[in-house]
């Protein structure tokens, strides 16, 4: 009788939550070619900031966060939710910190996105309540080579995983009854970083069952019906079968640790959409999972395997159907080409950490400038010791005055975003007719260059085209002349330069900078150590 009520409790939440609740839900949608967050129906851009992992749990140190966020230019932070906390006795809810973490939030006039803190946490399940961790009967945990078990949840055993999904169903649906219509929370992170480790895979007695077994017709379908667009990784792997469409995994995949991180990404995604499906029966905010990137070099396991990695983006977008997008923790180099791996088969944008380094304020411009992203927010930003003069806070005050007209430049001949640094000293954008070279800063002979640097800084910004012939330039250490295509007899020419910034969506002129700052009508240049925004009118001669 217990269970028959709460199916009818449940059946009655997911009603409300559509038909309440809908007008006021945050939410994705493609506009203009790109996936936006849309808050109160209009884009949202999320300037972020994500807390250390225990900050939250302490509502008084938190009060003490938000001047800090505020400095920053931030206007969303990330912040977990602790499953332990959450629930410390089984079907007991404790809701206090999730109250007061929302609270303070509105006090202060920031947005949040939760992290759900479930399962796993960077592979582990350490924030699973002791009722959970120390019953591993009844909650039975994933196996190493050797039999012996690990500080992780299995994910091939229901009891886990319906304990999971019960606790964050609760969790959202008393989202939906404090914040519906309000907005407050905009996205849910579910679980954080998943993925087995030091193992490519759990070797428990069921999932060793399962993996001699059938490859699930879901996935086979799945794989079928997007064979001409799946990632080079994943397809050359089926081809040593013959892309065969049934079959055992080894027999469809080929035997050895590749297949088994395949194996792995399947139930682990299948598990975590099932938890995020019970979430949005309740309250269907935004849901994504983010990833612990696969480092070079190593195999899986010796990273968390079965995530949901560049190389494992189909797997995980066939089985968790209720995710809405994948996200990337950046903290390796290379930052441009870990964005690009993640917007794979029309996956947005969104990096949930990354280094709260100074080069973080270029990676924020370059994200949104190239990719659309919907967000960027490095981690433990309290932990900034200076933030009045970080300069993460002049990237966002740069992308706060830009955000309410992005929306209207996107695409790659209206939009686009550099990254340069020590590799990679010059970029070409082209925007037809025209050729933007964009360079380092310190490839101008008169650049200033701090004393006690040993290798070029990153620098880099983005680019908006807003008209034939204008554009806007944000961004830092950056030069950019312009030309037309080879053979072309056409001069590009410099009209003016004005720096200035944007005011209710107009930009508004400050400075003409048509002598010594533009090289005299030979370039458009933000100099390493500052931020700016310039818009160029060019000419033509002949």
């Amino acid at each position: 009788m217990k269970l028959g009520r709460v199916v009818v409790m449940v059946t009655l939440s997911a009603v409300a939550a559509t038909s309440v609740f809908a007008a006021g839900i945050p939410r994705l949608a493609k506009q203009g070619g790109a996936v936006q967050l849309l808050v109160d129906d209009k884009p949202f851009l999320i300037l972020g900031g994500e807390l250390g992992n225990s900050t939250a749990s302490d509502l008084q140190a938190l009060a003490a966060v938000w001047p800090k966020c505020a400095q920053l230019g931030l206007n969303t932070v990330l912040a977990p939710v602790y499953w332990e906390l959450l629930e410390p006795q089984e079907g007991v809810y404790d809701y206090a910190l999730v109250d007061g973490l929302i609270a303070q939030a509105r006090q202060h006039g920031f947005r949040l996105v939760l992290l759900w803190f479930g399962s796993w946490k960077n592979s582990m399940s350490c924030y699973a309540p002791l009722w959970v961790k120390a019953n591993p009967d009844r909650f039975p945990r994933a196996r190493d080579r050797s039999g012996r078990p690990l500080e992780i949840l299995s994910p091939f055993h229901e009891a886990n995983r319906e304990a999971d999904a019960r606790a964050f169903r609760s969790l959202m649906r008393h989202l939906r009854k404090c914040d519906g219509g309000r907005g407050t929370v905009l996205m849910v992170q579910v679980e954080n970083e998943v993925g087995m480790i030091p193992d490519p895979r759990d070797y428990g007695e069921k999932a060793t069952e399962l993996l001699a077994g059938e490859v699930p017709a879901a996935l086979m379908q799945y794989l079928v019906s997007h064979r001409e667009s799946l990632r080079p990784e994943l397809a050359e792997l089926w081809s040593k079968s013959g892309f065969r469409t049934s079959g055992k995994w080894e027999e469809v995949f080929g035997p050895g640790e590749r297949t088994e991180e395949l194996f792995t990404a399947w139930y682990l995604c299948r598990y975590v959409d099932e938890v995020a499906a019970a979430g949005k029966e309740e309250y269907p905010l935004p849901m994504f999972v983010n990833a612990a990137l696969n480092r070079p070099g190593h195999r899986p396991g010796e990273y968390p395997s079965g995530g949901p990695l560049p190389h494992l983006l189909d797997i995980w977008q066939a089985g968790a159907q209720a995710i809405d997008f994948f996200a990337p923790d950046i903290y390796f180099t290379d930052f441009a080409n870990w964005c690009e791996q993640y917007t794979h088969a029309g996956n947005p944008l969104f990096v949930p950490e990354a280094s709260r380094g100074e080069q973080a304020a270029v990676y924020a411009l370059y994200a949104v400038g190239q990719h659309d992203a919907l967000g960027f927010s490095p981690f433990a930003i309290e932990s900034i010791a200076d933030p009045g003069s970080h300069p993460l806070g002049e990237a966002y005050r740069l992308l706060g005055e830009l955000a309410p007209i992005l929306p209207d430049y996107v695409g790659r001949d209206k939009r686009a975003g550099v990254l340069l640094g020590q590799e990679k000293q010059k970029a070409v954008v082209n925007f037809d007719p025209y050729v933007l070279t964009v360079a380092h800063d310190f490839t101008f002979k008169w650049a200033r260059r701090p004393e006690n640097l040993t290798s070029w800084p990153e620098v880099g910004g983005l680019i908006l085209r807003t008209d034939r012939d204008e554009f806007i330039v944000a961004g830092s250490g950056i030069i950019v002349t312009f030309s037309f295509a080879e053979g072309t007899r056409q001069v590009a020419g410099i009209a003016q330069i004005d720096e200035g910034s944007f005011v209710r969506c107009r930009f508004v002129p400050r400075r003409r900078l048509n002598g010594d700052e533009s090289h005299q009508g030979r370039h458009l240049r933000i100099p390493f150590g500052q931020f700016g925004l310039q818009r160029v009118r060019l000419y033509r001669y002949w």
